[in-house]
């Protein structure tokens, strides 16, 4: 391209959710350390769900280790839009408009492959009722 046409922008605000650093490190910011306390119950959760420690396979292991990782990243995301907006002007905020949809449908999808899509009597439970009875669960542990 010529350099005529080239265009030198300065780079916009950075999104600081925290998201990459716990993904990269496996560190949260330290304004989101309760995040931490949050996932560590989910994966006991998730684990004590499939009948505990010793019953996990390998590929469970990886699928829950996968699925906290995910979703360490969805909640920095979650509580940066809470903190700043879910709209910068007429757009949704970059952080929710990038990978927030996608991480919250890869873990959905890791939970069905772990079965954890049903209830104690093998129904399934709607995307509506799950998001209750994690609301719910959030609100019982503060």
């Amino acid at each position: 391209m010529p350099e005529s046409l080239t265009v030198n922008l300065k780079p916009g605000r950075r999104i600081k959710h925290g998201g990459y650093s716990f993904l990269s490190q496996g560190k949260l910011p330290a304004d989101r350390a309760y995040i931490e306390r949050y996932l560590t119950a989910c994966r006991q959760g998730l684990i004590d769900d499939l009948g505990g420690d010793q019953s996990l396979s390998t590929a469970q292991a990886i699928l829950i280790d996968r699925i906290i990782s995910k979703l360490g990243i969805s909640r920095c995301i979650e509580e940066f839009t809470r903190e700043n907006s879910v709209m910068v002007g007429q757009e949704l905020a970059p952080a929710l408009k990038a990978s927030y949809l996608a991480y919250s449908n890869s873990i959905r999808l890791d939970l069905i492959t772990l079965g954890i899509d049903q209830n104690e009597t093998g129904k399934e439970i709607s995307p509506e009722d799950q998001t209750i009875l994690i609301k719910a669960d959030l609100k019982e542990k503060k």
